[in-house]
């Protein structure tokens, strides 16, 4: 979305998947779970009243324009994308099927997950943690608007401090808004840790992925 009010901004889109190629250089296999609020804010007005499950197929449709974008994008600047959808729309995408994504990473190719779990009352958050226990990821990487997790809110709060770390636990206790419940949870069953990191740092993707100390890791 970039600065504008809704829709896709080319420079960020651009941004973005030149970082994740930094990543994909050091032979990083990358998947990528992609939102759809940029496209849905467009829209949102019109969705007031509707029926929640209709809402929701509605953002997931937008999670695929999303991935279609980023994908083609990514073959702009050279690499190899494939998009797989939890919703079956063969003429535009092919529909998700672990094997194959599996097959995908292995040859380096990056996958982006769209329609995100497929299901209505799930968060794109949810589709990130579902889809990284199922291809085994080694670590699930929230990109988002600040750059860790923090004792409170750094806007409204000047002292509020960031974490470096934080085991599952500590999170709970401490009642941090890591991911919604749903996937936190599916994360801690499975002992996948989750690195959250701003989206608008340059260079962070490939900071965190390099192993330095950006943004905040919650761990077992």
């Amino acid at each position: 979305m970039g600065d504008d009010a809704y829709g896709i901004n080319r420079s960020t889109i651009v941004r973005i998947v030149r970082e994740i190629q930094e990543v994909t250089q050091l032979g990083t296999e990358v998947a990528v779970v992609i939102g759809g609020g940029n496209i849905f804010r467009g829209v949102a007005g019109g969705s007031v009243g509707m029926d929640r499950a209709t809402a929701d197929y509605m953002g997931m449709l937008a999670t695929v324009m999303n991935a279609l974008a980023l994908a083609d994008t990514m073959r702009q600047e050279g690499m190899t994308a494939r998009v797989m959808s939890a919703i079956s729309i063969d003429q535009v995408v092919e529909p998700y099927v672990r094997p194959k994504a599996l097959q995908y990473l292995e040859e380096g190719k990056v996958v982006i997950f769209g329609a995100g779990t497929g299901n209505p009352f799930f968060t794109t958050d949810t589709a990130a943690a579902l889809r990284g226990a199922e291809i085994g990821a080694e670590v699930m990487l929230k990109a988002t608007k600040v750059d860790g997790v923090y004792t409170a809110d750094p806007k409204k709060d000047p002292t509020a401090t960031r974490y470096h770390r934080l085991t599952f636990d500590e999170a709970i206790t401490r009642n941090l808004q890591v991911l919604d419940a749903t996937a936190f949870a599916l994360c801690r069953d499975q002992k996948l840790p989750i690195r959250v990191f701003s989206i608008f740092k340059p260079g962070a993707l490939k900071s965190v992925v390099m192993g330095h100390d950006e943004g905040t890791l919650v761990h077992v």
